[in-house]
């Protein structure tokens, strides 16, 4: 019997869980940003 791999939401909830996120806003943007690097965007001259 073959497992299907796990889908990106599953992949997501599975990270929030390893960072103990919660429904603090403050809480869950410091702990996506370990695992999330923001790119400025170039604007389009």
């Amino acid at each position: 019997m073959s497992k299907t791999p796990p889908t990106q939401i599953d992949k997501f909830k599975e990270a929030a869980r390893q960072l103990e996120t919660d429904d603090d806003p403050e809480r869950f943007s410091g702990r996506l940003q370990k695992i999330v690097k923001n790119k400025p965007v170039e604007k389009p001259e």
